[in-house]
């Protein structure tokens, strides 16, 4: 670490703070999606997307507090995300500091682009379903991976998660860890840039792959890495 690099981060004690536990809180809310998701695998068959009325005979079927709460753990991510990439701003050589304001930018997109995904599934397309007012719903659910918000969602996993990657990965080099986040960083970036080809594609085996398995995996590197990079920053 340069002295310019240690006099920035140690003139700012609040966004060690803030760095730290946005990174903590990032990496649990994929903590709480894989509880999720390896309970809504255990407890329910895989459900393929064919027709809303069969979706909806699976939901009543099948559906529980999983889902809901895995779609409001990803939408925290994404504001811990913002957050955490400011914090990093505030910390890093200034020399570099457009890069994590680019990243920065493109992960506000990506929070943005999630956030109104799942919102709109936790309250308008949740609310629906319990009264059985389905018209055009199809549009919006989430099981549809062709609707219109599932787009949207993707557009942010994929592009936007992508390029908010890419920038921030040259701003750490020089010690072990922070090797290993830049290259997490850039293996996020491919896996993401893999998932938009493969949604774009309809090829779905791509698509599981590198955004639930990869890009997961590497997400909870950097996180895991940037709690404790920030940990160790001089006071």
């Amino acid at each position: 670490m340069s002295d310019t690099h240690r006099a920035a981060t140690a003139t700012n004690p609040l966004a060690r703070r803030l760095g730290f536990w946005s990174a903590v809180t990032a990496f649990l809310t994929f903590v709480v999606y894989v509880v999720c998701f390896v309970a809504i695998l255990s407890s329910s068959p895989v459900f393929t997307w064919t027709t809303l009325d069969n979706y909806l005979a699976y939901d009543e079927t099948y559906g529980g507090p999983f889902q809901p709460l895995a779609q409001l753990a990803m939408l925290v991510f994404g504001l811990s995300l913002v957050v955490l990439l400011h914090a990093v701003h505030e910390s890093t050589d200034p020399a570099r500091r457009v890069l994590v304001r680019i990243s920065a930018a493109f992960a506000s997109l990506f929070a943005v682009s999630i956030g109104i995904h799942y919102f709109t599934q936790i309250t308008a397309v949740r609310l629906n379903l319990l009264a059985r007012q389905t018209e055009g719903l199809q549009y919006f659910v989430q099981a549809n991976p062709h609707a219109i918000l599932s787009a949207i969602n993707m557009l942010g996993w994929t592009v936007f998660l992508g390029l908010a990657s890419l920038f921030a990965a040259p701003v750490f080099s020089g010690t072990a860890l922070e090797r290993v986040v830049r290259s997490a960083l850039l293996l996020n970036a491919l896996f993401c840039f893999g998932g938009a080809v493969g949604y774009a594609w309809v090829i779905d085996w791509l698509t599981f792959v590198t955004i639930n398995l990869g890009m997961g995996g590497a997400v909870m590197v950097v996180t895991g890495a940037l709690a404790l990079w920030f940990r160790r920053q001089p006071a």
